[in-house]
């Protein structure tokens, strides 16, 4: 594909990213895309990046790869990889410009039960990412969640070329103890770096607090301590990082275990396009059956739901099937009964 180069994205410890053009519109390239670029000689992370996100092409929680290609600038030969342009920036980014604080509970449920399904299908496909954190969760369409920076990935199991069996990869405020103490790194490593990005953005800070990488590193290894669990946080999003921040990999939750946890799998999400994203997602059972009303009095919301049925069985992130069964009843009709029949004419 011939492609036009844009204005500069960011860069990484080996590679830039810039907008990235086609010359020519087609179905088969969006308008805008980014483009991932590194000198030849030093292009090996990049090209084992584009092969696993050519594996990984069919998680919409995935960033999408569009190919790759060689090009010759300033006197030097580029390898490149096409990839889906995230116009948000990353999960970082949108927590930076929050300011003081970090992201409401429901905010951070959404991103995490999005983020647990791009890592179930990861791991069930046999690769680690061995980079989780919130500066390679970039934001798509509609605030979608997409996994980005796979130039550390590997097959799980497996080590990456290039890299020394006691090399550490990774970001050291999300390394898990067995990496540092045994360089292990498959999936459940994976599980650690996540609580960590989830504690990130319940409290706006980085989980651990210290100043010294080397000592950081002592603590998580051979030290007895967790991340700190953020203590505004709801007690099913306590339990779901303890869940998270296990000594032993063998016994860490895994991605799918974690997607029933209470803290995520009570979240209802909804894919939106452009025919339902104006449109009411549940239909309610009754007139005052709807999430939230705002007082024009007092101007604060208050909840109003059905008489009819208790709350766990009549709220609204029921699903249509689960309020459709509230309606059913095993009484049947007695048309035999005529008295209090009316005529309509």
């Amino acid at each position: 594909m011939d492609w036009v180069r844009g204005g500069n994205l960011g860069h990484g410890s080996f590679a830039t990213v810039n907008l990235a053009m086609p010359r020519r519109q087609t179905s088969l390239f969006p308008p805008l895309m980014a483009v991932k670029s590194c000198g030849v000689v030093r292009s090996s992370s990049l090209m084992n990046e584009k092969l696993i996100l050519e594996a990984l092409k069919d998680c919409p929680q995935i960033i999408r790869c569009f190919g790759d290609s060689f090009s010759y600038e300033n006197g030097e030969k580029l390898y490149n990889v096409l990839l889906e342009y995230a116009p948000s920036g990353s999960l970082a980014d949108k927590l930076k410009n929050t300011g003081d604080g970090g992201l409401p509970e429901s905010e951070t449920r959404r991103y995490t039960k999005a983020l647990l399904k791009g890592l179930h299908y990861i791991h069930k496909l046999g690769y680690v990412h061995c980079d989780i954190k919130l500066q390679n969760i970039l934001l798509g369409p509609n605030d979608s969640v997409k996994i980005a920076d796979f130039g550390l990935a590997k097959r799980a199991g497996g080590r990456k070329e290039n890299f020394s069996g006691c090399e550490l990869r990774g970001t050291p405020l999300y390394m898990s103890p067995e990496i540092v103490t045994a360089g292990e790194q498959g999936a459940p490593a994976d599980i650690w770096a996540l609580g960590c990005a989830v504690a990130e953005m319940v409290t706006g800070t980085l989980a651990w607090h210290c100043s010294d990488v080397a000592g950081l590193l002592l603590r998580i290894g051979a030290g007895e301590e967790f991340p700190e669990v953020p203590k505004s946080l709801s007690e099913q999003g306590k339990d779901f990082l303890g869940k998270c921040f296990v000594r032993d990999p063998k016994k860490r939750w895994t991605a799918e275990m974690l997607l029933n946890h209470h803290f995520v799998s009570d979240y209802q999400d909804f894919d939106f396009n452009e025919e339902t994203e104006n449109k009411a997602l549940i239909s309610p059972t009754c007139p005052f059956d709807f999430p939230e009303w705002e007082s024009p009095v007092s101007g604060s919301s208050t909840t109003f739901a059905s008489s009819e049925y208790p709350p766990e069985s009549g709220s609204w992130s029921m699903t249509p099937a689960r309020r459709l069964q509230t309606l059913w009843i095993d009484q049947f009709p007695d048309w035999s009964v005529t008295e209090d029949w009316i005529t309509l004419r």
